[in-house]
């Protein structure tokens, strides 16, 4: 693995505490049990812990969220891991775009722990507050530059129409080289199997943390 980026750490690492304390202690919202409960390092076998000890440097929500369920298959845990690690960190899509991605992804599935991860991220990176808001509406956001509305409409139709138009296409061409469509279209779809990761989980936001998405809304 590559070393870790200087600046991660003032952007993932607290969070990762935060998340990790918050879900060590935390109990169900309900009565039933969770599918997935909560792992701390110290209950992780030594296959396990590897990953973990990976995981803790660079997640912003610790061996929560995703992880919480993928380290219980530490060799597929593992080489996801490596995955989101380039698309993440690695990846050729300048990172305000790449957030911006995700947090399409994370408005389509309602996604409450990736929006929740990621919205945060997005902003850091430099994505517009106003265009964060306007997205998590469930509307297509007004306030985007030319390259953000080529992420927004490549990644909106190649996950709901299942192809991108030669329209689109000829857009993300202006806008993006091979490298970084093949990128953008590869962050789309790990974003899709970590959202369904997440909701087959039953993953939650820390305790005591407020949901981004309420029952009744869109």
């Amino acid at each position: 693995m590559n070393s870790t980026p200087l600046w991660l750490s003032s952007l993932t690492l607290a969070a990762a505490g935060g998340w990790f304390a918050a879900t060590m202690f935390a109990t169900p919202a309900t009565s039933r049990e969770p599918r997935f409960p909560q792992l701390t390092m110290d209950q992780l076998d030594e296959k396990q812990r590897p990953l973990g000890e990976q995981i803790m440097k660079v997640s912003s929500v610790g061996i929560g969220g995703p992880y919480n369920p993928i380290i219980r298959s530490p060799v597929l845990g593992q080489r996801l891991f490596d995955l989101f690690y380039y698309l993440r960190w690695e990846t050729s899509v300048p990172a305000r775009l790449n957030e911006f991605a995700i947090l399409v992804i994370a408005r389509q599935w309602r996604s409450q722990v990736e929006w929740f991860a990621h919205a945060p991220i997005a902003a850091k990176a430099g994505l517009s507050p106003a265009l964060i808001a306007e997205l998590k509406t469930n509307k297509r956001p007004v306030t985007m530059s030319e390259e953000e509305a080529v992420v927004y409409d490549f990644v909106t139709e190649l996950t709901t129409t299942k192809k991108v138009s030669d329209e689109t296409y000829a857009r993300a061409k202006k806008a993006f080289n091979d490298q970084q469509i093949v990128d953008l279209t590869a962050v789309a779809g790990n974003y899709v199997m970590v959202a369904m990761l997440l909701a087959m989980a039953e993953e939650t936001v820390p305790p005591g943390k407020e949901e981004p998405f309420k029952v009744g809304e869109p």
